[in-house]
């Protein structure tokens, strides 16, 4: 794993020869050794197909490419960052959230009303979550933007995990989505979503979610 948590808002990722990351641009604290920082413009591993969907999918965050050999220091707008390991699995996240990742990580773009049918486009409509997500594909890591700190929770078969939307990050693993509704949940138990919605994960895997629900 390149990257190392400095505090809950700064990490630091090892560069070596031959092997890349990448960040979202200005993202890039402070380096020491011989690191070059390039815009990229071939959408990351996964080329330039990854990146006209992308843009397409209004998924276009502009990253830079780290390569070189050295030590990096990256943080974003004083938000909490959380670095999530994945080993052969599939991050779901919006790009926006992005701070940096293994150049090994192939990158792509989901349509998310794929998943939940119609209540897939519900929830773009109505929590302000883009209908295409990125996904980062691979065994590498990857260090995530959020407010006010991030819980992961398990999700297993048979036990369903419930999140107001506006407090959803990110989640990875053999798991879908849907929107639902119960009335008056969020006057007695929700947060930020605006109306008695709540964003049910459901499957193999893990939810991470942030303690607001202020968006980025």
């Amino acid at each position: 794993m390149p990257f190392r948590e400095v505090n809950s808002k700064m990490v630091e990722a090892t560069v070596i020869p031959g092997q890349r990351l990448f960040s979202q641009r200005g993202a890039m604290l402070a380096y020491r050794g011989d690191v070059t920082f390039t815009p990229n413009m071939a959408g990351g591993q996964g080329g330039l197909m990854s990146m006209i969907g992308r843009r397409v999918a209004g998924e276009a965050t502009p990253l830079m490419t780290v390569e070189g050999s050295g030590t990096v220091m990256f943080g974003h707008g004083g938000h909490h960052i959380q670095v999530i390991a994945l080993t052969g699995d599939t991050l779901y996240v919006e790009a926006d959230r992005l701070l940096a990742f293994d150049g090994t990580l192939e990158q792509g773009t989901m349509f998310m009303g794929s998943q939940g049918g119609v209540m897939g486009l519900v929830r773009g409509q109505v929590t302000g979550q883009g209908l295409f997500t990125t996904t980062l594909r691979g065994h590498g890591s990857v260090a995530v933007m959020a407010h006010g700190g991030v819980i992961e929770l398990p999700i297993t078969p048979g036990r369903p995990v419930h999140v107001d939307p506006q407090a959803y990050v990110a989640h990875h693993g053999d798991v879908r989505n849907k929107l639902s509704t119960a009335l008056g949940w969020r006057d007695m138990v929700g947060r930020g979503s605006g109306e008695a919605f709540q964003l049910e994960l459901s499957g193999s895997g893990a939810v991470y979610v942030q303690a607001s629900e202020e968006k980025l």
